[in-house]
């Protein structure tokens, strides 16, 4: 027969096995655990280094069409300083003569505006004149 020595070895040798028995199966999912996260990992790199490669191919030809922006932009640039020396010998060559004569059309507008105001002025005070003495005439 056992005896009480022999039945507390016996449960410990059955927690021995339990405990083994759980640590097994957490090995066994920790194990699935790690397949699919491998997997996982060769999916990512199977997607990702075409990407890669697309997104280098994008980058290149962002870069030429910078290129011809940049050109584009020094030549609006070297336009617009033309158009400015341009600007300003026709200012300096034609633009005095031109304010000249503006000036003096409207001088001479306004000077026979006047002119012409007065007359009008004059032919109405002599109307008005011949008609009062035409009433006190009558």
């Amino acid at each position: 027969m056992i005896g009480p020595g022999g039945y507390a070895v016996l449960i410990l040798a059955i927690g021995w096995i339990l405990l083994v028995a759980f640590i097994a199966y957490v090995l066994v999912k920790l194990g699935g655990v790690l397949q699919s996260s491998g997997e996982l990992i060769d999916g990512i790199t199977e997607k990702t280094v075409p990407l890669l490669g697309e997104v280098t191919t994008t980058v290149v030809h962002v870069n030429e069409e910078l290129e011809r922006v940049d050109a584009i932009t020094e030549n609006v640039q070297t336009v617009t300083g033309n158009v400015a020396g341009l600007t300003t010998l026709f200012a300096a060559t034609l633009g005095s003569p031109l304010v000249k004569v503006a000036a003096f059309s409207y001088g001479v507008r306004r000077a026979a505006g006047r002119k012409h105001k007065s007359d009008v002025q004059a032919r109405v005070k002599t109307e008005m004149k011949a008609e009062r003495k035409a009433r006190k005439g009558r």
